[in-house]
């Protein structure tokens, strides 16, 4: 059995369908999950209590963990860590592999110019204090308890999803509405986003792949990196619509995080916007001989979705 933790999210929904490839015996575990392939089997859990996340590991041979908590430094704090200790040592227990679907918060500064597997662990933020501590949990435990495990890397993503894609919330929503574009922080310095179909699909592979264990993988990302503007001009291009566009500086942003919660999240993570944030995926391209869905094609199909079933 090959289960998803936290399958009701934007990765979990496209994963479950990516996983049909492979198997037919599919976990959906969530608070509230729905099938999303016939033969899927659910399974109603809160997974910040220790007993549930062991009853949903329960016979797993694969365990994704696509988990995504509210935005917010003090949950992260609350639950993250207890989670991770648990789904570990249920891991173990039950002899079933782990792929974390994680972020690259822990690496900052300058270094997210250029993101590899190997680019050293470096927050320079609360939050990306708090994933450079689950990376070295599963290291540890990689290294110490025989845990086979996977880090599957993703940057900021984009897709016909309703969860926190900038493009779709800042460009489409606003452009939809009749009302300009808008970005964060710095609209001329490029930035990598990756498209939600093909974090899916690599990460299915990874997990159904037994020589990528114990094993750090950057997810399959269009090298071809836009800036904040050309972002704008790629959807206005496709929708019809004009480029023009509201720029959300540094102060503004702090400014609205005085009131409004995720703003002030949004503050802390300024360094990935006003610089170039380059996201390096070659190795998993070159080992699957994968190629990631070009920025055009992503935001053609993206839009085509999003016309025939809107999400919002």
């Amino acid at each position: 059995m090959q289960t998803i933790l936290g399958a009701s999210g934007a990765i979990g929904t496209e994963l479950a369908k990516a996983l049909k490839n492979y198997t037919n015996d599919i976990r959906l575990v969530s608070r509230n999950p729905k099938k999303i392939n016939d033969t899927d089997t659910i399974l109603s859990a809160d997974l910040t209590v220790k007993e549930e996340v062991f009853k949903a590991i329960k016979g797993s041979e694969i365990v994704y963990l696509t988990v995504g908590f509210e935005y917010n430094l003090k949950v992260w704090k609350k639950y993250w860590i207890a989670l991770m200790t648990n789904v570990i040592d249920a891991c173990i227990e039950n002899n079933a592999r782990l792929v974390f679907f994680d972020s690259v918060y822990m690496i900052g500064g300058n270094h997210v110019k250029h993101i590899t597997e190997n680019s050293p662990f470096s927050p320079t933020s609360k939050k990306g204090e708090m994933r450079m501590q689950l990376n070295k949990m599963i290291l540890n435990a990689i290294e110490n308890r025989n845990l086979k495990a996977i880090i599957a890397r993703a940057p900021d993503f984009y897709g016909a999803v309703k969860d926190r894609s900038m493009p779709v919330e800042l460009i489409y929503k606003n452009l939809i509405a009749g009302k300009k574009a808008q970005w964060m922080f710095h609209a001329k310095v490029k930035h990598s986003f990756i498209y939600v179909p093909d974090a899916a699909k690599a990460t299915a592979l990874l997990g159904n792949t037994a020589e990528a264990y114990n094993q750090i993988w950057n997810l399959p990302t269009d090298k071809h990196s836009l800036t904040g503007e050309e972002w704008i001009e790629l959807f206005a291009r496709e929708m019809g619509k004009s480029a023009r566009y509201q720029l959300i500086p540094a102060w503004m942003v702090w400014v609205t995080g005085l009131f409004v919660r995720f703003m002030k999240e949004m503050y802390e993570m300024r360094y990935q916007f006003d610089r170039d944030y380059f996201f390096d995926s070659s190795k998993f391209e070159r080992y699957f001989k994968v190629k990631p869905t070009s920025y055009q094609d992503g935001v053609k199909e993206t839009l085509e979705t999003l016309r025939q079933k809107p999400v919002f």
